[in-house]
């Protein structure tokens, strides 16, 4: 494959509180980088990056979570799935198996601005 997805950006009108809701789903003592006086967070997470910040166009919660979803691997499902609920993450699906899933188990949350994450165990693709 030509392309590597290295980040997501999340744009939003409170990114300060949205960068410390993410610190804490994260487990991380603070972001890996961050220029606060302009609004800016970012955070390391395995291969990839995730950056916070303002958007001109942004405003209160997402109209359409579902249209793009964070998905963040672990080999505990179930028990990330409890300590993200117990830092008042809104559950929007406890953990379950997709129709098709092959076994593969989800659990989808909200973030402050109403954007969906899911968590799901490692990817572990089969070759075609």
């Amino acid at each position: 494959m030509a392309l590597n997805l290295q980040n997501v950006m999340l744009g939003s009108e409170d990114s300060k509180r949205l960068a410390e809701f993410y610190t804490e789903v994260l487990g991380a003592p603070n972001p890996d980088w961050s220029d606060p006086a302009n609004g800016w967070f970012g955070f390391q997470a395995g291969e990839g990056s995730m950056a916070i910040g303002p958007h001109s166009e942004v405003t209160g919660r997402s109209q359409q979570p579902g249209r793009i979803m964070l998905t963040f691997t672990t080999a505990e499902l179930d028990a990330e799935f409890e300590r993200i609920k117990a830092l008042g993450a809104e559950v929007v699906a406890e953990p379950y198996e997709p129709p098709g899933g092959g076994g593969m188990r989800l659990c989808t949350f909200a973030d402050p601005d109403g954007n969906y994450f899911q968590l799901a165990p490692p990817w572990n693709p089969v070759a075609t």
